[in-house]
């Protein structure tokens, strides 16, 4: 066994952190202590090894190449000691898993289902947080997050959940017999500009000219469309719900495909036991 110098674990658990966060300030939320803190426990660290760890910008904390060699390696480590420190306790620590969810997958498919994942993981405590498709999973403090698109984006590892064909929705009422009748509509828009003329393109009709207001919530959209204030591009299965109860319907046959919703971790970050344990029960459950 190789010996080892005196491990200064305050200050490699304060690198974790720091790295994961991007900043000294939410790394000082996290661990319970001052900026300060942190930022002696890091200096000392750095020290120690002689190199610099991090460089400090503008934009936050950047891992310099030595932070980035290290940074796997700690986090394994304290994540091994975490382990082995449930097991001795009898298992009783529960687990906390931090999880970015784009509104939409959130209030359309996860948050219905969340007391049975309680019921049948209650080792894992399941943090939530939405966003609107745009999120930095380390930044925020994350293990993972759900988002929608095509299932590529650079430095992640994206695992595919459930593709979202996307079809007009609106009140009942409104006379849609043919895609062209939807020029006397307005139509609601997502920031993403190219999924109307998809659709129509689908529907082998013309794109009337987009004037209708932009939104960034798919669940905002639901809810103009149900109110009768136009007709909106929205991914079918999040809106089941909303179709039973009767509150929106569906015109017309016709969807296109632009996206999936996707599991997303740090492709430099071993996934966590609770986000493996939280990928395959949405996997049964989608399955189901």
């Amino acid at each position: 066994m190789p010996d080892r110098p005196d491990l200064p674990l305050n200050g490699l658990r304060a690198f974790e952190v720091a790295a994961r966060q991007g900043s000294f300030i939410r790394a000082a939320i996290e661990l319970r202590v001052t900026q300060a803190a942190v930022s002696h426990q890091i200096a000392r660290l750095e020290d120690l090894l002689g190199v610099a760890l991090f460089l400090r910008t503008p934009g936050g904390l950047v891992l310099t190449d030595a932070g980035q060699a290290m940074f796997p390696a700690v986090e394994r480590g304290l994540d091994g000691i975490a382990r082995a420190l449930d097991r001795l306790s009898g298992g009783q620590r529960a687990e906390v898993l931090n999880l970015g969810v784009v509104t939409t997958f959130a209030t359309g498919w996860l948050i219905p289902r969340l007391g049975d994942f309680s019921h049948s993981h209650p080792g894992i405590t399941l943090r939530l947080s939405t966003h609107n498709n745009r999120v930095e999973i380390a930044r925020e403090g994350l293990d993972a997050a759900i988002r929608f698109g095509a299932g590529r984006w650079p430095g992640l590892e994206a695992v595919e959940l459930l593709a979202a064909p996307m079809t007009p929705l609106c009140a009942p009422g409104l006379a849609l017999r043919d895609p062209a009748d939807l020029r006397d509509h307005l139509l609601l828009r997502s920031y993403r500009a190219d999924e109307w003329p998809r659709w129509f393109a689908e529907a082998g009709a013309a794109c009337p000219p987009l004037t209708g207001p932009v939104l960034d919530s798919s669940v905002a959209l639901a809810d103009l469309a149900a109110g009768g204030h136009g007709v909106a591009l929205l991914p079918l299965p999040m809106f089941g719900q909303a179709l039973d109860a009767g509150r929106l319907v569906r015109p017309f046959a016709q969807a296109v495909t632009l996206g999936s919703y996707w599991l997303t971790v740090p492709g430099d970050r071993r996934m966590t036991p609770g986000t493996a344990s939280l990928l395959e029960w949405m996997r049964a459950e989608l399955a189901g």
